[in-house]
């Protein structure tokens, strides 16, 4: 898959799980690797750029075993952006099977 479809699809499926509760980035790397395969090198670059564009927060929780960890949360603009990556998402491979299906 060419990489820049790939970096979408792993922000439009980082705010889909985090939109619906606070995720621990190891976590995100576990469940969406469940469907592909991701490493932290990808993960860890666009929840760092999701939080400095203000569509997530961040807060440290105590952890079962070892040092506090790392929470994301999704911000009301996270939300919205979010929504709108939902919709182009939807858009997009809409027309693109419309296309394709034709084969």
């Amino acid at each position: 898959m060419n990489s820049q479809m790939r970096k979408g699809a792993i922000e439009l499926c980082v705010l889909s799980l985090i939109q619906k509760e606070d995720w621990y980035g190891y976590d995100i790397i576990k469940k969406i690797s469940e469907c592909f395969p991701v490493t932290g090198d990808t993960i860890y670059p666009i929840l760092r750029r999701l939080t400095k564009n203000q569509y997530l927060s961040t807060y440290t929780a105590p952890s079962p075993q070892g040092p506090k960890r790392k929470y994301y949360k999704i911000t009301p603009t996270g939300r919205t952006h979010y929504e709108e990556l939902k919709t182009e998402w939807l858009n997009l491979t809409h027309q693109v099977f419309e296309i394709i299906k034709e084969d």
